[in-house]
């Protein structure tokens, strides 16, 4: 009697099921527009092969241009996880310690927190031509490359003081990891899921304890930092599970992050986030497909917008929940963008020798959007909105704020009174 055979694994990360047909190269943004990165197959399983055998082989300068947008595993046939091997490489063998500018670039809450407290003074500083070439030429951030400014208010700050005290009247109730865009760039985003949240009959509470998610993190070197940081946010998910509470976020890549990839990169213990972890999005969604839940929106809200796919959202495969959202608002025209990497890759198109490639792969994305015309461009991922609103004339919005501006709130409450 046959025996069913299964191939031995030497290595994480599905290596061994790579079929070398090379669709994830065709799929990847970089080697699209530059000869000199030798492409997701080559760079991860093939590369993963002789690096095994010998640390020699890995070449860190040709890894450092992986995007790590993921849309090689979105397109592999075999599930290997390609972007993940190439990670997984930088973490065990990169030779160079990183830099301020990756330690600027990776520190979201440090910088964050300093950057609020004189956020005219920083974004004034920030946008000055001087400041700019200083930047480009001694910490190697491209001065071409427009940066995000910041609250002059934390979205925890105002939450404590404005929002904390009502939530406990609420018998359901979900925990917010709202990140550090929501907190320290745009305390808008975090506003308006609390609106629609308490609108729909749920409370919004705070985890105990939260860190950066840890992305910014582990792109630029900071992988024990990472660590850190990332069993800190599982306890504190965990607490919010055993008071009842699952856990939200409003950002693609820190969803991503926690619940795909704390176990390989980083061996962090995520069921909870696996479990637990959604995009508002898809939490509000699934609410509003089961009946649980019903929206009501203004009658005279109009808008003509158009959806960015985040790669990130992409390889989550989510990207369902928020179109449909968006379109469940009767006064928007809605259009949906061919999917499409924008360049940003969180801190990647802030480096001076990545600008070029991170425009590059964006310009077919931008044509759309000029094209399309619309009042809004709607995407669940912040630096994606940083990139768009840097190389466009559009404004961009999470969906969850389309959401807020459209929302009835008073006759939704009553709608879920009954």
């Amino acid at each position: 009697m046959a025996e069913n055979l299964q191939l031995l694994s030497i290595s994480e990360n599905n290596l061994e099921k790579c079929l070398k047909c090379s669709i994830c190269t065709v799929y990847c943004p970089v080697a699209g527009v530059t000869p000199f990165y030798p492409g997701p197959k080559h760079a991860g399983p093939d590369g993963e092969r002789y690096r095994i055998k010998d640390a020699v082989f890995f070449d860190e300068k040709a890894l450092k241009m992986c995007l790590n947008c993921k849309r090689c595993e979105v397109a592999c046939p075999e599930g290997v996880q390609i972007a993940d091997i190439i990670q997984s490489a930088r973490i065990k063998y990169a030779k160079h310690s990183p830099g301020l500018r990756e330690f600027t670039l990776a520190n979201t809450d440090l910088v964050g927190s300093m950057a609020t407290l004189m956020a005219p003074v920083a974004n004034f500083a920030t946008g000055l031509s001087p400041v700019k070439a200083v930047l480009n030429t001694a910490v190697k951030i491209d001065k071409r490359r427009k940066f995000p400014a910041y609250a002059s208010q934390k979205f925890e700050t105002w939450y404590k003081k404005h929002a904390a005290a009502e939530q406990d009247k609420y018998a359901k109730q979900v925990s917010y990891f709202h990140g550090c865009y929501a907190n320290y760039n745009y305390p808008q985003l975090g506003k308006d899921l609390v609106k629609v949240m308490n609108a729909i009959g749920y409370g919004v509470k705070l985890l105990d304890k939260e860190k950066c998610c840890g992305v910014p993190l582990v792109s630029n070197g900071f992988i024990e930092q990472a660590k850190k940081q990332g069993e800190i946010n599982m306890a504190s998910m965990r607490e919010s599970v055993k008071q009842g509470r699952p856990i939200i976020t409003t950002s693609t890549s820190c969803t991503l992050m926690m619940r795909n990839e704390y176990d390989h990169l980083l061996h962090i213990d995520n069921k909870v986030a696996q479990d637990n972890l959604s995009l508002a999005t898809r939490f509000i969604y699934k609410l509003v497909e089961s009946g649980e839940v019903k929206l009501a929106f203004h009658d005279d809200y109009k808008k003509r917008v158009c959806y960015h796919t985040p790669c990130h959202m992409e390889r989550l495969g989510w990207t369902v929940y928020s179109t449909s959202l968006v379109k469940m608002i009767p006064g928007v025209q809605f259009i949906m963008l061919d999917s499409q990497c924008c360049g940003i890759a969180g801190t990647y198109g802030f480096k001076k020798e990545n600008y070029e490639v991170s425009q590059k792969i964006g310009e077919p994305l931008f044509r759309q959007i000029e094209e399309a015309n619309v009042d809004n461009v709607i995407t669940d991922c912040e630096t994606c909105k940083w990139q768009i609103e840097m190389s466009t004339s559009a404004k961009v919005l999470n969906p969850i704020s389309i959401l807020a501006e459209a929302l009835d709130v008073e006759k939704t409450i009553e709608l879920n009174k009954k």
